[in-house]
C-alpha cells in the first residue's frame, strides 16, 4: 500500500535515466497497484496513480524488456496511449498478445503498428478480428493528428499499399458475399413493415468509402473476379450522388475555386458499360415476398437511372425488359384497396407510376399505372387562416400563395398529377389512358397545377386545358378564414359546418388545420365541437373550452366524473372517438337525439345549420358566441 502523496515521487523516479534496472520491478509495482487505504479502495488516490503512470509509461516501456513487467504496464494503459506508443515504436507487434489479453483489437492500434514497414504484415493479420463496421476506420483515422498538427510538424506517412488493399478487400467482401447468397437472414419477417425490405439495401458505406479513395482503380476493380459485382453496384449507386454532394460543398465554400458550369460525370461511358452486368440487380431476382421485393428492386433501378441519366440510352432494352419482369413477378399493377392505417399506400402507388414512366416501354403497364393514379383519393386542398405572426414578420408575401396550384404543393399533394405528367411524357404511354384520368378523376386544383406548372408534352397540356368545367364548380379549395371574414357571412355557423363536412376534415395532412380553425372561432357551437375527435378538443387546442364544457356537463355528478376518467384513457393509436361520443358516454341515461357525429355518416347541410343557430340565455348555457349547452 503506497502513500498517495508519494505518487509524484514514483513518477519522477520512473522517468530518471539513471534509475538502476534493479529498481524497475519496485517502481512498476508501486505505480500499477490500485490505491487503497485501511478502509479499502481509494478512488481519488487511484486517479492520482493513473496520472503518474500515464506520464511515466513511455519511459518505463522503453527500458523494460521483461515480458511479465511489460504486460503489467500494458494492462494499465488506455487505447489512445497504446496507439500513440505503437506509432512511435515503443509498443511493437510483439506486445500485441499481452494487449489482447485485456482488450479487443481496435482500428487505432492496427494503424499505429502499420506505420512501421516491418509490422505491416502483422497489422494486416489483425484485420479479421475487427468488427465489419470498424475496418474502414484503419484508413480513415490513419492520421489522428490531422486536425491538431502544428505548422512545421512532420506529416503522417502515406498508407502502405498492402494495408490499403487489405482494408479495401475486407470492406467489399461482405457485399460480395451477400450478392452470392442474397437470402434475408432468419427472422426478417418479424421486422416492422417500415423496414421489411432492408435485405435489398446495397449501401455498403464502408465499401464505398474505400472505393471513393481510389477512383483511378475503378476500371480495374469492376473486372475483379470476386469483388467486381460489388464494385459495380456501389459505383452505380454512389458515384454520381457523391460527386454531386462534393460539388455542392465546394460551391458553398466562399474561399473555394470557381467550379465549371457543366462538370464532367463521375463515371465515364466506358465505366458505365463495365457496370451494366449489375445494373438490373440480377442477384435479387428470386428473393421471397415478390410483392415487396420486386417493387423495391424496381425503385432501386429507377434511382440508378435518375443518378446516371445516360443509362436510359446505353441500356434501354435491358431496362425495359427488367421493368416488365418485375411488374409481372411482383403483380405490381394488381389493385388492392387501401387498408386502415396504411399511411404508405399513396406513396407506393405514386413511386410505382414514376418508376414505370422512367423505365417501361410497355403500353399496357403504363396504362395500368395511369389507372392506379385515377383510383387514388382526390387531394383535400386547404387555404389556411392568415397568420398574424407571419404577416408581421414577412413584408413580401407571395401574391400567388393562395392560388390552387400553390396550395396543392403545401403538403406535396401535387405528386399525383406530377406523376401523371411524367407518364404522359413517356412516348409509349397510351394517350387514351392519360385522357381518362384527366376527364373526370382530377381535382380542380390539379388541373390548375397542370396549366400553371407542368412541363409535359403539348398534347397533354392541350388535353388538360380542354377538360370542361361546369359553370357552378368552384376551385375546390376549402378556405379557412378568420372571424372578421366569417362575420361578413349571413350564417357563420353554416360556414364552419361546411368546413367540417369537406373532405379536408378527413385528410390526415389537413384535418388539424380545419379542427383548429373551428375550435378557435367564436362562432362555433357545441354541435360543431361534438363532431371533432375528442383528443383534438381535449389535448391540442384551447383548454379553457374543454374545461368549461366538462364542468357544465359533469356538474356535481360523481358518476359522470368517474366515467370521464375512465373514458379518457384512449391512446394516440386507438380508434378515434368524437367529442360528442365522449360526452354521450358520460350520460347515465340515453343521450338526447342529436345530429350524428362525424364517426357516423355526415348529416345534411340544412340539419347542421338548424342545430348550430340555437341560442340560449346564460341560465341554459352560453350562446352562439360561446357555443356551449348544458346537457
Amino acid at each position: 500500500m503506497v502513500n498517495a502523496r508519494t505518487y509524484p515521487l514514483w513518477r519522477d523516479l520512473a522517468m530518471r535515466e539513471d534509475l538502476p534496472e534493479e529498481a524497475l520491478k519496485t517502481v512498476i509495482g508501486a505505480l500499477c497497484a490500485p490505491a487503497t487505504t485501511r478502509d479499502g479502495f481509494d478512488a481519488q488516490a487511484d486517479r492520482w496513480r493513473e496520472e503518474a503512470l500515464k506520464a511515466a509509461l513511455p519511459a518505463l516501456l522503453a527500458r523494460t524488456s521483461a515480458k511479465r513487467l511489460r504486460g503489467q504496464l500494458l494492462a494499465h494503459a488506455d487505447e489512445k496511449t497504446l496507439a500513440a506508443l505503437a506509432a512511435d515504436g515503443t509498443v511493437t507487434a510483439a506486445d500485441v498478445p499481452a494487449i489482447l489479453r485485456h482488450r479487443r483489437v481496435w482500428a487505432g492500434l492496427i494503424s499505429a503498428l502499420a506505420r512501421h514497414p516491418d509490422q505491416v504484415e502483422a497489422a494486416i493479420a489483425l484485420l479479421p478480428r475487427l468488427p465489419d463496421h470498424e475496418v474502414e476506420q484503419v484508413v480513415r483515422d490513419w492520421d489522428p493528428d490531422r486536425y491538431t498538427r502544428t505548422t512545421g510538424a512532420a506529416p503522417a506517412p502515406p498508407v502502405p499499399p498492402e494495408l490499403f488493399d487489405a482494408v479495401l478487400e475486407a470492406c467489399l467482401t461482405p457485399l460480395a458475399a451477400y450478392l452470392l447468397h442474397p437470402e434475408p437472414e432468419e427472422g426478417w419477417e418479424a421486422v416492422s413493415a417500415f423496414s421489411k425490405d432492408w435485405s435489398l439495401e446495397l449501401g455498403g458505406r464502408a465499401g464505398w468509402a474505400m472505393l471513393a479513395r481510389c477512383p483511378q482503380r475503378w476500371a480495374q476493380l469492376t473486372a475483379h473476379p470476386v469483388l467486381g459485382a460489388a464494385v459495380q453496384h456501389l459505383l452505380l449507386d454512389q458515384a454520381e450522388t457523391q460527386a454531386l454532394e462534393d460539388t455542392r460543398l465546394r460551391a458553398a465554400d466562399p474561399d473555394g475555386e470557381e467550379l465549371p458550369a457543366d462538370p464532367a460525370p463521375a463515371l465515364s461511358e466506358d465505366l458505365l458499360l463495365a457496370c451494366l452486368p449489375a445494373l438490373c440487380l440480377p442477384e435479387l431476382a428470386d428473393l421471397p415476398n415478390p410483392q415487396v421485393t420486386a417493387r423495391r428492386t424496381l425503385h432501386h433501378l429507377a434511382n440508378r437511372v435518375r443518378s446516371n441519366p445516360r443509362l436510359a440510352d446505353l441500356a434501354a432494352d435491358q431496362l425495359h425488359a427488367a421493368a416488365d419482369a418485375l411488374v409481372t413477378r411482383g403483380q405490381l399493377l394488381t389493385w388492392s384497396d387501401k387498408q386502415e392505417g396504411d399511411h404508405e399506400f399513396d406513396g407506393r402507388v405514386l413511386r410505382l407510376a414514376e418508376d414505370l414512366a422512367l423505365l417501361s416501354a410497355n403500353p399496357d403497364h403504363l396504362a395500368g399505372a395511369c389507372a392506379q393514379l385515377a383510383r387514388l383519393e382526390q387531394p383535400a386542398v386547404v387555404s389556411p387562416k392568415p397568420s398574424r405572426t407571419l404577416i408581421r414578420v414577412l413584408d413580401n408575401v407571395d401574391p400567388d400563395h393562395d392560388r390552387p396550384a400553390r396550395l396543392l404543393e403545401r403538403h406535396s399533394e401535387h405528386r399525383r398529377v406530377q406523376a401523371l405528367t411524367v407518364l404522359a411524357a413517356n412516348p409509349h404511354t397510351p394517350h387514351a389512358a392519360v385522357a381518362g384520368v384527366l376527364g373526370g378523376r382530377l381535382h380542380p386544383a390539379e388541373l390548375a397545377w397542370i396549366a400553371g406548372k407542368a412541363c409535359g408534352p403539348d398534347w397533354f397540356l392541350a388535353a388538360a386545358a380542354a377538360v370542361p368545367v361546369p359553370e357552378d364548380e368552384d376551385d375546390g379549395v376549402v378556405r379557412l378564414v378568420d372571424d372578421d371574414e366569417l362575420g361578413k357571412h349571413p350564417d357563420p355557423a353554416a360556414v364552419l359546418q361546411s368546413w367540417l363536412d369537406s373532405p379536408a376534415a378527413g385528410e390526415i395532412l389537413s384535418r388539424s388545420e380545419v379542427y383548429r380553425a373551428v375550435v378557435k372561432s367564436r362562432y362555433r357551437t357545441l354541435e360543431h365541437l361534438r363532431q371533432i375527435p375528442a383528443d383534438e378538443v381535449l389535448a391540442r387546442h384551447e383548454p379553457e373550452i374543454a374545461l368549461t364544457i366538462l364542468l357544465e356537463h359533469c356538474g356535481r355528478s360523481t358518476e359522470r366524473w368517474e366515467a370521464l376518467a375512465a373514458a379518457m384513457t384512449f391512446d394516440y393509436d386507438d380508434e378515434k372517438i368524437t367529442f360528442g361520443q365522449l360526452l354521450d358516454s358520460l350520460n347515465p341515461m340515453p343521450a338526447r337525439p342529436t345530429r350524428p357525429d362525424r364517426a357516423a355518416s355526415p348529416a345534411t347541410h340544412s340539419e347542421a345549420r338548424a342545430a348550430s343557430v340555437a341560442v340560449v340565455d346564460r341560465a341554459g348555457g352560453i350562446g352562439a358566441c360561446g357555443g356551449f349547452f348544458t346537457s
